[in-house]
C-alpha cells in the first residue's frame, strides 16, 4: 500500500444537447454536474476487504485469504486491456452468487468493485488490506452518471492506493488533480468498471466524472471545452421511470417510419449542439453576456421542442417546463426523456425567491429539485479538511 487513505469525489453528467440525436451521429454536449460521489478508502490490518455502500444499504467484507485464489489466471494490471477478461468476471459472479442475467444496482456495484479491486492489486506481493466506504449526492438510476462517477472515485482511489498512480495533494492543498496521463488510465479503468454495469457504454459518463466541465461527443471521439465557465441550473428529477432502451428505439422506428421528417429534425438538434458550442466557446473566450445567456435559453427551447416531436416528451416534463416558463426559465429534458430529468438554465441575476419558489412548485409536484451547476471540476483527491463536515462523518462512520 502507498497510502494509508485516501479522499476522493468525482460528479455527475448531464447532456446539455444532443441527445438521441449522439446515437445517429450527430454532436452531443455532456456536461458535469456539481453533485458529487465521494470515496474515501482506508488501509487496515485486519486482513478483510470491506466495501460500504450507504445509498444502496450495501456493507459487505471478505478475507483476503478467500480472495486470493479468485487470482489464478487473472492477467496482470499493467497494460490494460480495453476488454473484460471474460473468465475472471465469470469466477467473481460464481464467488458472489450473482447471477449471469442480474443487473441490479447493488450486484453491478459489487462485482465492478471486486473486479477493479483484485485487478489492480493482482501483481501486488499480497493483496491490500482495506475499507472502502462510498456516498453520493446523486440519485440512482436517474440517468445523471452515478454508476460513472462510482467507478472513477473507484479506479483513482484503487490505482492511488496501489501507487500507480501519483498522489497529487501536497500539504499546502485542499484538492488537487492527477497529471493527463494519470487521468486516462482513470478513464480507461473506470470505463471497465462502467462495462460491467452497463455492457455496452458509451464512455461518455466515464469521462465526464474523469475530466468534468464541458465534453463534445461525436461519433465516439471525446473532446473537452477549456475555459467554459460553471453554470448555474436548477436539477429537476420527476422520478418518472423509463427505460433508455425502449425510448432509443422509438426514436429509431419514426426515423424509420418517416425519413423526411425525422432527419432534418436530428440536423436540426446537431445544429443546436453546434451553436451551443459556439456559444460557450465564446464565453469562454469573452466573458459570458446576456447576450449569450439569451441565445443558450433559446437553445434549450428549439432542442426541447425537437425531443418532443422525437416522442421522447412526457407529461411530467411538460409541467417542468410550463412552471419554469412561467417565472422566466427555461427547461429542457436531459438524457433519455420519457419522464426521468430535466434542466433549468439559472441567469446570474435571477433572484433567489424566483429560485426557492420555482423549486417549492416543482417539489409539490412530487418532484425531487436541487440548485446546483454544471462545468463542475472533475475527479479530484481532497483533504479532510476540505471536505464538507456531514459528508466526512458519512464517510468516517463506516
Amino acid at each position: 500500500m502507498h497510502t494509508r487513505e485516501c479522499l476522493v469525489s468525482a460528479p455527475g453528467k448531464a447532456i446539455l444537447h444532443g441527445e438521441h440525436a449522439v446515437v445517429h451521429g450527430k454532436v452531443a454536449l455532456a456536461v458535469s454536474l456539481n453533485l458529487r460521489t465521494y470515496l474515501r478508502l482506508q488501509s487496515t490490518s485486519d486482513a478483510k476487504v470491506c466495501i460500504n455502500l450507504p445509498n444502496i444499504d450495501t456493507f459487505l467484507s471478505w478475507e483476503i485469504t478467500t480472495l486470493q485464489p479468485l487470482l489464478t489466471g487473472c492477467e496482470a494490471q499493467g497494460d490494460l486491456k480495453q476488454e473484460l477478461d471474460a473468465d475472471f468476471l465469470k469466477r467473481l459472479r460464481a464467488f458472489t452468487g450473482i447471477s449471469d442475467d442480474s443487473t441490479d444496482t447493488r450486484s453491478m456495484a459489487v462485482l465492478a468493485f471486486l473486479y477493479m479491486y483484485l485487478s489492480v492489486f493482482a501483481e501486488a506481493e499480497s493483496l491490500a488490506s482495506i475499507t472502502v466506504s462510498v456516498w453520493s449526492e446523486l440519485p440512482t438510476g436517474a440517468g445523471l452518471g452515478s454508476s460513472a462517477a462510482y467507478n472513477v472515485c473507484l479506479a483513482a482511489a484503487l490505482l492511488s492506493a496501489r501507487g500507480i498512480i501519483s498522489s497529487p495533494l501536497t500539504t499546502q492543498q485542499e484538492s488537487a488533480r492527477w497529471s493527463k496521463e494519470e487521468m486516462e488510465l482513470i478513464n480507461r479503468w473506470a470505463f471497465m468498471g462502467e462495462k460491467i454495469i452497463h455492457g455496452n457504454p458509451s464512455g461518455v459518463d466515464n469521462a465526464v466524472g474523469t475530466w468534468g466541465c464541458f465534453l463534445r461527443y461525436h461519433e465516439g471521439n471525446i473532446t473537452p471545452l477549456n475555459g467554459v465557465p460553471v453554470l448555474r441550473i436548477l436539477l429537476t428529477n420527476t422520478k418518472v421511470p423509463r427505460s433508455t432502451k425502449v425510448l432509443v428505439s422509438g426514436v429509431k422506428d419514426k426515423i424509420n417510419k418517416f425519413p423526411s421528417v425525422m432527419k432534418p429534425v436530428l440536423e436540426s438538434v446537431d445544429a443546436v449542439s453546434r451553436t451551443c458550442e459556439q456559444i460557450l466557446t465564446e464565453m469562454s473566450t469573452h466573458g459570458p453576456s446576456a447576450e449569450h445567456y439569451d441565445i443558450l435559453e433559446e437553445l434549450i427551447d428549439i432542442n426541447q421542442h425537437h425531443l418532443s416531436v422525437m416522442g421522447v416528451g412526457h407529461s411530467s416534463l411538460d409541467t417542468l417546463c410550463r412552471i419554469t416558463l412561467a417565472r422566466g426559465l427555461h427547461s429542457k429534458l436531459t438524457g433519455a426523456g420519457g419522464g426521468g430529468c430535466g434542466i433549468t438554465l439559472l441567469r446570474p441575476e435571477t433572484d433567489a425567491s424566483v429560485i426557492q419558489s420555482t423549486a417549492e412548485e416543482l417539489q409539490a409536484c412530487g418532484f425531487d429539485c436541487w440548485e446546483t451547476s454544471i462545468g463542475a471540476p472533475g475527479v479530484q483527491q481532497h483533504s479532510s479538511d476540505s471536505l464538507k463536515q456531514d459528508i466526512l462523518k458519512i464517510l468516517n462512520s463506516y
